[in-house]
């Protein structure tokens, strides 16, 4: 995470980011694709580990790889709107969008995506085998590792696309790019349905995904509007968002599992149902799930500021961080994971007792809301410092 907020602080100074602002509106939504994709990937997988779907290789093998096609199918297709999304953000605010920036948002939108969830995908089963051998639970480890690589890997694959796309002297190429994976979609969908569990989710699972991807893409708009006016937010807008994913993407996944694990979709005793929807029950309740809200709000503040500390000794950035950025930044991150907590608490409960899968459902949401809220927390402590009169934050030229 530390790592893709430096490559993010460094390409904003990229030709391709300069000239093509609308790039920035794509980050998020992205680097939403860990949440959207492969954290979800994590999650069913994760389940079918502690099930004990993956123990015989030849149901190992059929579920993986039905599932790395799902991935490639709702990849391409994410891709696609996200590049339609930041060209009408553009045009909503004003901006000027012309038709050769719009192939290469969508030829580096598809790519990125396409290529960063095969990857991260292949990365997902590994590890999920892997702790189930060594007889660890997936749920805790799956999730924080595709999220953690995820912004890394998404980031450097659109700045290397978008750097290429637009260099390249041929205007076809990366319409061409483009053209060619979305004609693979039919493909996907094809492989992805041979398998019962897979092909619920490639007929039901569309909504979340496209839901979250929308989100993301307003957590974007913060972003290139912030970064126009303070440039020192590049470096920590992937640490804020990518902790509060994974910290969204470890309840949601040991929630959904212990579900699968103790009741039938619909299917909630009583006092689960009473004290769901309850604050009191979901920070300070007796609950496995109340405890696991206490560890990860209690993990948060030390993992940012070592974050934070290690961003400021590498000198990455253009802030310079004080006592008072960093209770600002503290603030923003514990708003939002505090936030993501209640509702990620609330939504799986909910979507159990509609007999919605929270497995392929409810990560992608989360993470999207994290992304949101993350930027728009992270933009707000900026601007109230910025007034406060600590220009050290790095004011954009």
């Amino acid at each position: 995470m530390v790592g893709a907020g430096m490559l993010l602080d460094i390409v904003q100074h990229w030709e391709a980011f300069v000239n093509v602002p609308e790039l920035f509106i794509m980050v998020p939504a992205l680097l939403g694709l860990k949440g959207n994709l492969e954290m979800t990937l994590a999650s069913r997988l994760s389940t079918h580990a502690n099930l004990g779907n993956l123990d015989s290789n030849k149901d190992r093998t059929k579920i993986a790889l039905c599932n790395l096609a799902l991935v490639q199918c709702q990849a391409i297709v994410v891709g696609t709107l996200a590049a339609v999304a930041a060209v009408i953000l553009a045009l909503i605010i004003g901006g000027h969008v012309n038709l050769h920036n719009s192939f290469l948002l969508a030829a580096s939108a598809i790519l990125t995506a396409s290529l960063g969830s095969m990857v991260l995908g292949l990365v997902v089963i590994m590890v999920v085998i892997v702790s189930r051998i060594c007889g660890l639970n997936p749920d805790n480890i799956a999730s924080p590792i595709a999220g953690s690589l995820g912004d890394l890997v998404c980031l450097s694959l659109l700045s290397g696309f978008a750097t290429f796309f637009y260099g390249v002297k041929f205007s076809w190429v990366s319409p061409l790019a483009a053209g060619i994976l979305i004609l693979t979609i039919p493909l996907w969908a094809y492989l992805a349905a041979q398998n019962p569990c897979t092909k619920v989710v490639l007929r039901t699972g569309w909504l979340p995904v496209i839901s979250a991807m929308s989100i993301s893409s307003g957590g974007g708009l913060i972003l290139e509007l912030a970064l126009t006016r303070y440039s020192g937010i590049a470096v920590f807008q992937p640490v804020i968002n990518g902790i509060g994913g994974n910290m969204a993407g470890v309840q949601s996944s040991r929630m959904a599992t212990f579900f699968h694990r103790h009741f039938e979709p619909g299917q909630l005793p009583i006092d689960l149902k009473k004290w769901c929807f309850n604050p009191l029950g979901v920070y300070f309740g007796n609950d496995i799930h109340s405890k696991t809200v206490r560890v990860l709000l209690a993990l948060l503040l030390p993992g940012h500021f070592l974050f934070v500390l290690a961003i400021a000794l590498m000198k990455s950035g253009h802030t310079t961080v004080t006592p008072t950025f960093m209770l600002f930044y503290l603030t923003a991150a514990f708003l939002q994971v505090s936030i993501l907590m209640y509702i990620g608490h609330v939504m799986l409960h909910a979507m159990w007792r509609k007999g919605i899968d929270p497995d392929s459902s409810a990560s992608p949401l989360l993470t999207a809301l994290g992304d949101l809220l993350g930027t728009g927390f992270l933009a707000l402590a900026f601007v109230v410092l910025y007034f406060l009169g600590h220009r050290e934050i790095g004011v954009a030229d």
